[in-house]
């Protein structure tokens, strides 16, 4: 004899995947800022320009599905490109 799902156990099935499909999404955030990060300390403007590109993708990608606000993402944007460019402004 199966026993029916009540819509309370369904809502908590369907938030718990979305949650870690979410949490996911984050870490792969949090992950691309560290790289960038690192590469910035290691002064090379090539590795980090190009990790800079895959982390703003990644961000407006989390923004569009909704896992991240909009002035978030915007303030991650804004304080990533600042720090590029106060690093490598000489270097122009």
């Amino acid at each position: 004899m199966s026993v029916k799902k009540t819509s309370a156990e369904k809502r908590f099935a369907q938030s718990e995947v979305r949650r870690l499909h979410n949490k996911a999404i984050k870490s792969k955030c949090h992950t691309l800022v560290r790289h960038f990060i690192e590469a910035i300390q290691n002064k090379d403007q090539k590795a980090s320009e190009a990790a800079l590109k895959v982390l703003v993708k990644e961000l407006d990608s989390a923004r569009s599905k909704g896992v991240l606000k909009s002035n978030a993402v915007s303030r991650k944007k804004s304080r990533m490109m600042k720090l590029y460019n106060v690093t490598f402004a000489s270097a122009k």
